[in-house]
């Protein structure tokens, strides 16, 4: 079979909104030069579409134009290494899947251990934030829910109390082990964080009381936090050293 059979015969068996890169075909082909220039003249021609440098995906054709490829297509690359999870999206891409605001970012934010400059890919803007826990799949839910408190002042198209409602309201939703859990995580995030998220929890009666015991103690006794917080929403902020 030829290179450029080879080529296109692949592509046709991939899912719509697929990335890829010239090197998901050096395993049967081995002409570095010869791949790119076909897939070149592929995205030329329109029967694929260039993300990025180096960078396709197949399209899918809407009445309203071509669909973008989902974001973890997009970064995916950024999110494994060897088969292992070392980074997840959080950050603005998820603040609308949380239902902390109806906007939704040109910004992709990825979670990792070791964190790089931001930069451009295609139309979206990527950056980093360090996290310091393990990243796995149990973890990662969590660990976007404290991104998005260690973060809530930067949360677009809405305000503080909104946020700390809505956060509230998905504390409920997780299991007492589940928050215990999130609890446990939260020791590698800030004070204040540690403090908005142990304020959220006594407001919502959790009986991880241990655990938030334990919460409150990691914290300076003589520290402030501001977040502008009603005293309606949080009427415990006050024993946090929540303003």
């Amino acid at each position: 079979m030829k290179t450029s059979e080879y080529i296109e015969d692949k592509i046709n068996k991939l899912p719509k909104g697929y990335v890829f890169t010239y090197m998901d075909f050096m395993n049967e082909v081995t002409r570095r030069e010869a791949i790119i220039k076909h897939l070149n003249r592929m995205a030329a021609s329109g029967k694929i579409n260039k993300l990025s440098k180096g960078k396709y995906f197949k399209p899918q054709e809407t009445v309203f134009g071509t669909l973008l490829p989902d974001q973890h297509q997009i970064v995916k690359d950024l999110l494994e290494e060897d088969g292992k999870l070392v980074g997840y999206i959080t950050g603005y891409s998820v603040y609308n899947s949380l239902g902390l605001t109806t906007q939704v970012s040109n910004t992709i934010q990825i979670g990792k251990r070791e964190i790089r400059p931001s930069f451009k890919r295609g139309r979206f803007r990527i950056s980093f934030i360090k996290q310091k826990n393990t990243i796995n799949k149990e973890n990662i839910p969590l660990l976007r829910l404290l991104d998005a408190m260690r973060y809530v002042k930067k949360i677009p198209d809405t305000n503080i109390d909104k946020s700390c409602i809505r956060f509230m309201a998905l504390l409920r939703e997780l299991k007492t082990s589940e928050q215990i859990k999130l609890i446990k995580l939260a020791f590698k995030y800030s004070p204040a964080t540690r403090a908005l998220l142990g304020a959220l929890l006594r407001e919502i009666d959790c009986q991880a009381e241990i655990e938030i015991r334990d919460l409150q103690d990691s914290l300076n006794p003589i520290t402030v936090y501001n977040f502008d917080i009603s005293e309606k929403v949080l009427s415990n902020a006050k024993y946090w050293n929540i303003k």
